[in-house]
């Protein structure tokens, strides 16, 4: 029996391999199976029950074709059954002689065969993983392909959406192209947890996996240590996806040993770290890997947010407007929400793209967080690093409530999650329609924002700095000291009443901009450079990290409750008589006082101050006068 082994081993033409082992197997006692895709350990089995016999090909020759029944006739079991050679992908080919498909030989559990006696039909059953968005965060999704007799068709259950209906087609001619062969049987594809919406194109490829598998086309062995993403062009090639970041950091999270995706989201999946991601470009790349997965190597991490360039706008372009700028170093180092009102030209545009500058970098942590949202977003541009420049976010005052907080069908994030740990600039805050700028009260107030809709609910982060600009009136000259304004009173109101009372109070810093005076615009010295002044930001957030350090959720100060600003700012008599002066004068509601012992504690940071004094809070009371200008 050794000998014909050696002998089949040796040989590379299965036509003649069937003439001579056919007169020998009635000679033998046993007969071999072995070296199998699925296990590679011989499998001897008695002579009535022989069924195939595997064989490595060494070389990448070789042809497909059929054996005549005839060779076989001197093997009285093996009369009326077919005889096959069949290649496949890798360097396996193999001479099958199939035997009645109620043969007891065929359940065999560690090759996932089972049997219709009803019909006496063989099925075939695999499993692959892949991955579903709900919001940024990642669901697990077993994609279970069953191959079975019946009239030749694809069913795709487990509540697919249209892009995941398509996929059927797509696959079918994939694979086809890709030079594999297309099993023309009755397909049923499971899409588990079957409650759970399935949509777009990323599931091409673990259904085509699980295909090949279930058809007895690539090993499946490692399927289940791999989780599968990728869309799938019809010659093979893989295109890329979206959310592959958050796929890839739930991956590591749910113990899968590694993730394979198109080559293009090789290197934004790369980034997390103890996760073995390969990249590929088309279908038949992957088939090989599974084949040999020794043969590819995993794609290393190509960058680290700290290598990325900082291109920021310097504030040292700003002439002039001290109590602006001053307003801005405050709003950085506290994450206060900022409103800027002044004629037009004043500067109020620049100064407010200029506040990115000077804020901190993000933290790891930050940074993977806000890099995920950009990357179930589609915005990911640099892939392969983590974003290191805090999100800057100008949506146009057209823009609907949906498309600022998010929305849609399936929730996409809208740009006050975009913004999350940076900044949102609403240029001509007035213009926005009222019923759009309520949508933010919430989201400024708790941080995030919750979505619902009739087929599932997702909560994205919000974060953000809210970074507003408007003119004074229509036709933005009221109280300037030079141009008129043409307004009556009640354009003012009416102007104005677009900017609710609860909207304001959560605005923290409401600063009134001035015209530049000749001097100033014409003075060729330059202001204060942005990074001095980020140091000075970064020593504050430093502080109130110390001070925070027991508190995981908080980050800077305006993201302090009342029940913390009780314990982090206490108030001596001079300065609770100063505070209740300015809460009768100004008629400032609870909220707002919340908010000017917020501003003032972070002045006192900026003072490496360690308690409230009454300048702070003086200080702080300064950019609260005008709650109600009209």
């Amino acid at each position: 029996m050794t000998a014909v082994m050696v002998l089949i081993e040796a040989m590379t033409d299965l036509h003649l391999i069937a003439k001579l082992t056919s007169p020998l197997l009635p000679l033998l006692p046993y007969s071999v199976y072995f070296d199998t895709v699925r296990n590679r350990q011989p499998i001897v089995l008695k002579r009535t029950e022989w069924t195939a016999i595997w064989v490595r090909q060494h070389n990448n020759t070789g042809h497909d074709g059929a054996a005549s029944p005839k060779s076989c006739s001197g093997y009285e079991h093996l009369a009326h059954t077919k005889v096959r050679l069949q290649r496949y992908r890798g360097n396996f080919m193999a001479l099958r002689l199939r035997v009645p498909t109620h043969h007891p030989m065929f359940v065999q559990p560690q090759d996932r065969v089972g049997i219709d006696n009803s019909k006496g039909i063989q099925t075939m059953l695999a499993r692959v993983w892949s991955a579903s968005l709900i919001g940024i965060e990642s669901v697990k999704v077993g994609v279970e392909v069953d191959v079975s007799g019946g009239l030749p068709g694809i069913i795709i259950v487990g509540l697919p959406d249209a892009a995941v209906q398509e996929s059927k087609e797509r696959v079918k001619a994939a694979l086809r192209n890709a030079g594999f062969t297309f099993p023309m049987r009755r397909i049923v594809i499971n899409l588990t947890p079957a409650d759970l919406r399935k949509e777009g194109p990323s599931f091409d490829l673990p259904i085509s996996m699980g295909i090949l598998a279930a058809s007895e086309q690539i090993n499946p062995q490692l399927l289940g240590d791999f989780l599968f993403l990728g869309e799938l062009s019809l010659d093979g090639t893989l295109r890329p996806i979206t959310g592959v970041l958050p796929i890839a950091a739930a991956a590591k999270q749910m113990g899968f040993i590694g993730l394979v995706v198109p080559q293009t989201n090789a290197n934004e999946a790369a980034v997390v770290k103890g996760l073995s991601v390969y990249g590929f470009e088309h279908v038949s790349q992957v088939s090989d890997f599974l084949n040999d997965p020794d043969s590819v190597k995993p794609t290393p991490a190509e960058g680290h947010p700290s290598d990325q360039r900082q291109t920021y706008l310097d504030l040292r372009d700003v002439k002039g407007q001290v109590h602006a700028r001053r307003a801005l170093e405050i709003a950085a180092a506290g994450g206060h929400n900022l409103i800027f009102v002044g004629p037009p030209g004043s500067g109020k545009t620049i100064l407010a793209r200029r506040l990115p500058g000077i804020l901190p970098p993000l933290a790891f942590g930050e940074s993977l967080e806000v890099t995920k949202i950009h990357s179930v977003a589609g915005l990911l541009k640099d892939q392969g690093h983590l974003l290191r420049q805090r999100p800057f976010r100008s949506p146009h005052h057209s823009a609907s409530g949906p498309a600022l907080v998010g929305g849609g069908s399936f929730p996409k994030p809208g740009e006050i999650s975009l913004a999350h740990r940076g900044v949102l600039f609403l240029d001509e805050l007035t213009e926005f329609k009222r019923d759009v700028l309520e949508f933010l009260r919430q989201p400024l107030e708790d941080g995030f924002v919750s979505i619902s809709r009739a087929r599932q609910s997702v909560t994205f982060p919000a974060q953000f700095t809210l970074v507003a600009s408007t003119n004074p009136c229509p036709c933005g000259y009221y109280a300037d000291p030079i141009q008129a304004c043409t307004c009556s009173p009640r354009q003012r109101e009416s102007y104005w009443a677009k900017l609710s009372g609860p909207l304001m109070d959560r605005i923290d810093l409401q600063v009134a901009v001035n015209r530049l005076k000749p001097e100033e615009i014409t003075q060729q010295s330059q202001g204060e450079a942005s990074a001095p002044i980020r140091e000075r930001v970064q020593a504050a957030r430093d502080i109130a990290n110390q001070r925070f350090q027991s508190e995981s959720d908080l980050h800077c100060n305006a993201q302090m409750s009342s029940q913390q600003l009780r314990h982090w700012c206490p108030l001596n008599d001079a300065t609770r008589q100063l505070l209740e002066t300015a809460i009768t004068r100004l008629g400032l509601s609870a909220r707002a006082t919340d908010r000017i012992l917020k501003v003032a504690r972070t002045i006192a940071d900026l003072a490496n101050a360690s308690s409230l004094e009454a300048t702070h809070v003086a200080e702080a009371i300064q950019y609260r006068t005008i709650d109600r200008l009209q």
